[in-house]
């Protein structure tokens, strides 16, 4: 697989290629180039003559029909787009494809909302007129991560394009064959040469040279908050802005008068979609002290029907990304066991899964001590961990004890309570009485703290991908 830079497939300049493994199979099934630093200068280059020139000179409306265009298109190759995201990370065909439609839904939200970002006039002296407006950065940067790269795609770099930026992206070296297909298709559609940009490789490599490159007017970066770090200071150096999406150890909290019948299989889902590769994954719960052997033996009763298998079968969850992530996963695991923390519920590996594929088994443990590693770290697997409260206040504490911050789930009846908590946790979105959205098009979306900053989603992601001028007119 070659980049792809100024609206064509160009090989690396190096020459060298990775292999990419199927996480179902632990197989090789391509290779893609290694970018390196001259390659992103070229990505660069051709972005800012795209913003210069042909894709510059786009009107707004003009950008959302483009937008809407790419819609259509990725609409009609919706299966073999849905394939391809399956077989690059492994995922159930059923999780694919809803991630293609809320890519689909990405591309519809930001064509329709191109050309709604509007100005204001600030009231001042006589004799003045000032009008406020929003202007794209020029080139934008973005790095995706490997659990959602289609959906990344959409909500990423479409949301700067609808601000009339150019794009560079560094997909994740495990999975980045639907970026590639769609930057072929936005090709196809009209998108001018050079106004999509994609340069594969090694995060160390390409990814370090597009945070530098003094070239990129904004940042944006979805990934761990150690390597988020990095990002943020080589911005620094160039003085330019970012929004850093980095994870979280999101609570679901369980109030005594929840409704335990629609929030058992959600609590399940929300730990095991994506096999738990989420970051808005809720990775603990917390249940209300009176109440939670009857909760949690809910939950786990729903756990030990749970399987994890290849893309085809289709089950409750696939393999981990990775031989990595799934030593990592069953580190967790293999360090809770050896504590004593008690293993309440396992889900089952499905029978017929090859042998070399990365697949872990989905897992609940609790009650949990306040302070450990489970309750602090993530795990990014289908590790569920279950901890006890006293009353709200102590809910609230216990949301609030990791240094993540970026997604809540409150279940109770108590219309004064929801509210109260989900003013009380640290959060950037809150749920009650549910938890996820359907990819959550037109939420803003971000968190505080460890998670990150910025806000990615709805509105609030174009304002992101612009910069505000006032223009001071003394007219007399």
């Amino acid at each position: 697989m070659t980049h792809f830079i100024n609206g064509r497939q160009v090989a690396g300049r190096s020459g060298e290629t990775m292999a990419v493994l199927a996480p179902a199979t632990g197989e090789e099934f391509t290779r893609i180039a290694c970018g390196t630093a001259e390659d992103i200068d070229d990505a660069v280059r051709a972005a800012r003559a795209a913003y210069e020139g042909a894709w510059g000179r786009f009107t707004a409306a003009e950008r959302g029909r483009l937008i809407a265009k790419l819609a259509a298109k990725a609409a009609d190759h919706f299966d073999e787009l849905a394939k391809i995201e399956a077989r690059d990370t492994g995922k159930p065909m059923a999780q694919a494809r809803a991630d293609i439609e809320a890519t689909v839904r990405y591309f519809e939200f930001y064509g329709g909302a191109a050309d709604k970002v509007h100005g204001h006039v600030i009231p001042f002296l006589n004799g003045y007129t000032v009008n406020v407006v929003h202007e794209p950065h020029g080139v934008t940067g973005h790095i995706l991560p490997w659990n959602y790269p289609a959906q990344m795609f959409g909500r990423s770099l479409t949301a700067s394009l609808a601000m009339g930026n150019a794009v560079v992206l560094k997909p994740a070296e495990e999975a980045c064959q639907t970026a590639l297909r769609l930057a072929e298709l936005a090709s196809e559609v009209g998108f001018p040469d050079g106004a999509i940009n994609i340069v594969t490789g090694r995060g160390h490599e390409a990814g370090a040279a597009l945070t530098a490159h003094p070239g990129i007017g904004f940042m944006s970066f979805t990934g761990s908050p150690e390597t988020g770090k990095l990002v943020q200071k080589a911005c620094a150096e160039n003085l330019i802005a970012c929004t850093l999406e980095l994870g979280g150890k999101s609570p679901q909290i369980v109030f005594s008068d929840a409704d335990f019948d629609a929030a058992v299989p959600i609590v399940c889902k929300a730990i095991v979609q994506n096999t738990g590769q989420t970051c808005s994954a809720g990775s603990r719960v917390l249940v209300q002290k009176e109440v939670y052997d009857e909760f949690v033996g809910a939950v786990a009763k729903e756990f030990v029907k749970l399987r994890a298998g290849t893309p085809e079968m289709d089950l409750d969850c696939g393999p981990v990304i990775n031989a990595r992530q799934r030593s990592r996963v069953q580190s967790f695991v293999d360090q809770a066991r050896e504590q004593g923390i008690p293993l309440l519920a396992e889900g089952q590996i499905a029978q017929g899964v090859p042998n070399g594929g990365f697949y872990v088994t989905p897992t609940l443990f609790g009650p949990v001590p306040r302070g450990n590693r489970l309750e602090q770290e993530e795990v990014f697997g289908p590790v569920l961990s279950a901890f006890p409260f006293e009353d709200e206040g102590d809910a609230i504490k216990l949301a609030n004890a990791t240094s993540y911050g970026l997604v809540a789930g409150v279940w109770t009846r108590d219309g004064g309570r929801q509210q109260r908590v989900a003013k009380g946790v640290r959060v950037g979105q809150v749920f009650i009485n549910g938890y996820g959205a359907g990819g959550g098009i037109e939420l803003p979306f971000g968190g505080m703290g460890k998670s990150g900053h910025g806000r990615e989603k709805g509105f609030l992601a174009l304002e992101e991908f612009a910069v505000t001028k006032t223009i001071v007119h003394k007219h007399g």
